[in-house]
């Protein structure tokens, strides 16, 4: 069976990943992502070919409850939107608008879409990290948003496993995205992460991809408020 799956932060990293890993799965997928060059280049690339591409600003309620409002049938949502912005996270105005984004924004599209998820027995998969488990001094907001998003999907999936709902998030670790170019780049920094990371390379969005369907299969039909690590063991240490 086609299933309907809407990708949150779907048109770049991680998120893109995702969202081609169930296009090529056989899903009807919908990916969004910020308004700007971001979505216009995954417009004119082929990577994204069979996946439809929307604008979405998760901060924005109403664009949310738009969104979710034209889906019809919805089978999986997978919540990868997010921003970080480092030592610039001390400004207040910057510390509420990434938790806006990355924590806030989880939770609007989650009751967005209940009732859709609740109709079809849906899945939600949300997005943890690393910083899920331990503080990150660079990144405060970022780290206390992450928790949050793991505090959250544990509160969601007690709350809707009732009505059929399964809430489950990955936590990524050191993953080789755009994002973390400059540290790919940077021998020395680079190396001190695999020096902590027992499998010994960057992960990629292909390996976030595979955990995400797992969670969001009928393989996983018991599993429900797990955060599951995808960080070649990096919290282990």
């Amino acid at each position: 069976m086609t299933r309907k799956v809407l990708v949150s932060g779907g048109t770049s990293g991680i998120g893109a990943g995702i969202a081609q890993a169930f296009r090529d799965h056989g899903d009807s997928v919908i990916a969004v992502g910020l308004a700007g060059p971001e979505l216009d280049t995954a417009a004119k690339d082929g990577a994204f070919r069979g996946i439809t591409l929307k604008a979405l600003d998760v901060s924005d309620q109403q664009a949310v409850d738009d969104l979710a409002g034209s889906l019809g049938d919805l089978d999986v949502l997978v919540n990868c939107a997010g921003m970080i912005r480092r030592m610039a996270e001390y400004e207040m105005a910057t510390f509420l608008k990434v938790l806006d984004v990355n924590l806030s924004g989880t939770m609007r599209l989650c009751m967005a879409c209940k009732p859709q998820l609740a109709a079809r027995r849906g899945a939600i998969v949300n997005m943890a990290s690393m910083l899920s488990f331990f503080g990150g001094p660079a990144v405060p907001a970022y780290s206390a948003s992450k928790g949050g998003v793991m505090q959250l999907t544990k509160s969601l999936a007690v709350a809707w496993a009732k009505e059929g709902i399964r809430v489950n998030a990955v936590a990524p670790g050191w993953i080789a995205t755009p994002l973390t170019q400059a540290l790919q780049d940077d021998a020395a920094r680079s190396q001190v992460i695999l020096d902590r990371t027992p499998m010994a390379r960057w992960g990629t969005p292909a390996d976030v991809a595979k955990a995400v369907l797992f969670l969001a299969s009928d393989k996983a039909d018991f599993i429900t408020g797990a955060i599951l690590p995808v960080d070649g063991g990096y919290a282990a240490m």
